[in-house]
């Protein structure tokens, strides 16, 4: 089956969320709102995986971020669940949407009767007119927040399985950067942007670099495998900057804002 050309998926990490402090950034919060529903009444549907739960918990529990052990952090990711959704729930209604959530674990992909229930959920949310907003479920999982080599990797492999799950034509993957450099630009004030890739080989997978913002623990090879998934599948992966979600209605009308990927050619829907 092909993919819905109408159908976004776009990805927010910590570091868009938070502000230099770590605090609750809810110029942020309010301007993805903004941008979001609007796209959406252009006609599209969309969907958001949401990462800062944990950041956004800490922060209600007045706690120190680093170092956390394991319990702390899932039971910070338990309470910073309730206030993310408040959040986005506040500034999604000033622009009339109606949001729900998703928590997701990695076993619920593996399982053929769980995937069908998904798929279900989601399409019966879009045909609503509801957003979905998604995140893996750090309160029992371990994998994303613990593992080095995570299965969703700071919810960038969940953004391109949720993609593939859906069908979607677009995955947009937000991060601190305006896309993927030929270096480090935090660390090269040469480096050069990288405006379209149609391979993901072991050459860009080189350039790639280490861990992400001090905030969020994706870094850029995180969204090069998403990237790699999601293309494999003909979906057309973009990385552009989370300071600037106005960049949407430029990818929405076929304009370079960032990164792009290039899904292979699959029949569409």
């Amino acid at each position: 089956m092909g993919l819905y050309h109408n159908r976004i998926v776009v990805k927010v990490g910590t570091s868009t969320l938070t502000n230099e402090i770590g605090q609750n950034n809810l110029k942020a919060f309010d301007c993805i709102a903004r941008v979001l529903s609007d796209i959406q009444n252009m006609g599209y549907e969309v969907i958001l995986v949401s990462s800062g739960a944990i950041a956004v918990g800490m922060n209600k529990l007045q706690a120190k971020p680093h170092p956390a052990s394991m319990r702390i952090k899932q039971a910070a990711a338990a309470v910073g669940q309730c206030s993310i959704m408040y959040l986005y729930d506040k500034f999604f209604s000033d622009y009339d949407k109606t949001v729900a959530q998703i928590l997701l674990n990695a076993e619920d992909m593996e399982n053929e009767e769980k995937k069908e229930n998904l798929i279900n959920t989601f399409n019966t949310l879009l045909e609503m007119g509801i957003i979905p907003i998604v995140n893996e479920n750090d309160s029992v999982s371990y994998m994303e927040i613990q593992s080095e080599d995570k299965l969703f990797g700071d919810n960038d492999m969940l953004s391109a399985v949720v993609s593939v799950l859906c069908r979607a034509k677009n995955l947009v993957i937000f991060s601190d950067i305006d896309g993927f450099y030929d270096s480090d630009p935090r660390l090269h004030p040469d480096a050069e942007l990288i405006k379209s890739i149609s391979v993901i080989d072991e050459k860009v997978l080189s350039l790639a670099g280490g861990a992400g913002s001090r905030r969020g623990t994706g870094g850029m090879r995180t969204k090069l495998q998403a990237a790699k998934l999601a293309t494999s599948q003909g979906i057309d992966t973009i990385i552009t900057n989370g300071k600037n979600p106005d960049a949407l209605y430029k990818i929405m009308e076929g304009d370079i804002a960032g990164t792009i990927f290039t899904g292979k050619n699959i029949r569409h829907r």
